[in-house]
């Protein structure tokens, strides 16, 4: 197909927007437009490169993610080798250092490079006439993996080098990182979904660029910042290092911003208390100071010692672990129900605070560390932010250390706790209309737009209705008066009056909003609905036993614990009483069970992956549930088909590796017809 001229030259103007866009984000910190605008520019691309694939480049935005996942890394020689530094962690040793540099090369004061030290993983990036080609890991620093497609999906990484005065080929290096925040929420993540946690924010970033999915990477909250070349070819370079750095921060490459050039030793040293300060205040994890030979000449006459250069060092912050005593080991409960154990410690001073509490993240961790109260321990401060415990060590334990157990009650309202997750580790308070630790989420959820949809009741409100003490669950909020209200701060009586009558609106509501607005662990709106298309009336659901509830379309094992636990609570029964006594209704459908043992694809779990043309997912999850068949969102050994659009996702490769019947787009269709009118 020939590529319109018009098509051609909005594609490359697309591309240039993009990575100049990129460039101002990531590099320079100055956004020059809203996150929509820069998404909309990128569905456009996206758009055209689907209607010319001819138009798709290697360089382009769009090719991020995208590949296949690998079963291997390749190797990849370094043929400029990536030497490590030598370590400093006294001043006396920096002043050592600064004072053999100077004899060699005879001058009485040397101009340094300082920058902090990043702690990440170092890489490698091979640019071939500005285009990316290649990354790299360090590895041992001879001999590296190709890590070339997980590379792409890092932003800060530009696919193509801005300008045009780069050198043929130019091998930039530097640490790809994870910051404090990115870190905190990827734990979160992967404990939420009953994962292993990562101990820190640099093996983190470790293990998310050695993955072999690409995809897996790409959400991953992975940075990048360059501090030195590799291998150069055919190109006049600057001649400091100070002008190098902001060479690359002119071909779109971030550098940290935290750069300085220094004189002599005692501006190094003075750099380095510097950010010793600063260090809790960075928003990325730093391990020390590095210290560079600024004039490049003088570098190479320095020339190396074993496998670390003459002309650099890295002076370390001191050790960010000391160890401890475990005190006690208790559970708190968090605003969304989630129990946590806590180890109490005697205090100790890690990483320029004291400590005396540390998480230990679930039951599994406790049970992996072998942790027990009266055991010595090494302690933590992960990503510099929150004390964890890392290791105990074995040969201090005293004989009168005790072991502990998970409490099977919640320790603020005593409703039964649950469990979730792979291998059921995530605990969970069962009684979140009642629990004084979830009251202000959970009336935060009761109000929103897609449950209650309360009108006028916001996040401040709610915090003073709960501090003040008017409102101890949800139903309360039906017995609040305008008087009341109005004596709220920054609540005139309008504003109250409008409140109180929005709260009288909310009462007539339907099943499947109050399902959803009741907060049940994993019920969202689509289960929500589910169960009210299923049973017609509250009090079938409540009455449904677990097994009963998981011939429900989409729900398991665990989502049917969570709802048969939640309605077993007497606390959370008394509180629906109330809602009701106090006038929240809703028409009862009385729909009855549909039969669905006679349908044709009754038993049959199927999985629905990549996009379909000839209807929407919604639709072709509809029909396969008129024909009797459960449609999950996950592959395992049960399913029984995996039906697969165009650019399926990892789902078709695990119905490969199990055997599960695959199904294209149109033996579907053949499908759907053979069984079943449309």
């Amino acid at each position: 197909m020939t590529v319109p001229i018009r098509a051609q030259q909005r594609a490359a103007d697309l591309r240039a927007q993009l990575n100049q866009h990129n460039y101002h984000y990531y590099v320079l910190d100055d956004p020059i437009i809203s996150d929509a605008e820069y998404d909309r520019l990128l569905r456009e691309l996206q758009e055209l490169e689907s209607e010319y694939i001819e138009l798709v480049t290697a360089d382009s935005p769009t090719q991020r993610v995208g590949a296949e996942p690998l079963l291997s890394f390749e190797e990849v020689k370094h043929n400029v080798p990536m030497l490590s530094l030598s370590n400093a962690f006294e001043e006396n040793e920096v002043i050592t250092f600064d004072r053999r540099i100077r004899e060699r090369v005879d001058v009485d004061v040397v101009e340094y490079v300082a920058e902090p030290k990043v702690d990440g993983l170092a890489i490698s990036l091979l640019y071939e006439r500005g285009v990316l080609v290649r990354g790299a890991t360090r590895g041992d620093g001879m001999t590296g993996e190709d890590v070339t497609q997980n590379v792409k999906t890092i932003r800060s990484i530009p696919l193509r080098l801005l300008g045009k005065q780069y050198p043929r080929l130019i091998e930039v290096r530097g640490e790809v990182f994870m910051t404090h925040k990115g870190f905190l929420a990827l734990n979160k993540r992967q404990s939420s979904a009953g994962l292993k946690q990562f101990v820190n924010p640099r093996n983190a970033a470790a293990g998310s660029l050695r993955q072999l999915d690409p995809r897996l990477t790409a959400q991953r909250p992975l940075q990048m910042f360059c501090y030195a070349l590799g291998e150069v070819d055919d190109g006049d370079m600057p001649e400091s290092q100070y002008a190098l750095l902001q060479q690359l921060r002119g071909w779109g490459l971030a550098v940290s911003p935290l750069v300085e050039l220094v004189e002599g030793v005692e501006q190094c040293l003075a750099y380095y208390h510097g950010m010793v300060e600063k260090r809790q205040s960075l928003t990325y994890p730093i391990d020390g100071i590095v210290y560079k030979v600024n004039d490049l000449s003088l570098q190479q006459s320095l020339g190396f010692v074993s496998r670390a250069p003459r002309w650099a060092l890295a002076h370390k912050f001191p050790a960010q672990e000391e160890t401890t005593l475990v005190k006690a080991i208790e559970v708190q409960v968090g605003r969304t129900g989630a129990i946590t154990p806590v180890a109490r410690l005697e205090p100790v001073f890690v990483g320029g605070v004291t400590v005396s509490n540390a998480t230990l993240h679930n039951r599994a961790e406790i049970e992996r560390l072998d942790l027990r109260v009266g055991d010595t321990v090494v302690v933590r401060r992960a990503g510099d932010v929150i004390p964890e415990v890392v290791k105990v060590i074995g040969k201090r334990r005293p004989r009168a250390a005790k072991g502990f157990q998970f409490p099977t009650r919640c320790p603020v309202c005593h409703s039964e706790i649950v469990y979730e997750g792979g291998e059921g580790i995530i605990a969970r308070c069962s009684g979140g209309l009642y629990c004084s630790a979830q009251r202000k989420e959970h009336l935060k959820h009761f109000a929103s737009r897609k449950a209650m949809d309360i009108d006028g009741l916001g996040d401040k409100i709610i915090d003073q209705l709960v501090e003040t003490g008017m409102v101890q669950d949800i139903a309360d909020l039906y017995s609040l008066t305008v008087a009341q209200l109005a004596g709220l701060d920054r609540l005139a009586e309008k504003s109250a009056q409008n409140l109180v009558a929005a709260l009288e609106r909310s009462k007539q509501t339907t099943l499947h909003r109050f399902l959803f607005a009741l907060g049940i662990s994993q019920v969202g709106e689509t289960t929500a609905r589910q169960l009210t298309d299923h049973y017609g009336s509250l009090e079938s659901i409540m009455n449904a036993t677990e097994n009963d509830l998981q011939s429900v379309t989409d729900i398991g094992p665990i989502v049917a614990t969570n709802i048969y636990t939640f309605f077993r609570q007497s606390h959370n029964k008394q509180v629906i009483r109330k809602l009701r006594r106090r006038g929240v209704m809703w028409p009862e459908t009385g729909i009855i069970k549909k039969d669905v043992s006679k349908l044709p694809l009754s038993g049959k779990t199927i999985v629905l992956t990549g996009i379909l043309s000839a209807m929407p997912r919604n639709e072709a999850k509809a029909r396969l549930q008129d024909l009797g068949a459960k449609v999950a969102g996950s592959v395992s050994s049960k399913t029984d088909y995996v039906i697969v659009g165009a650019e399926p996702g990892s789902k078709a490769i695990k119905a490969a590796q199990l055997g599960v019947e695959v199904l294209d787009e149109t033996q579907f269709l053949k499908l759907l017809s053979k069984l079943g009118p449309r």
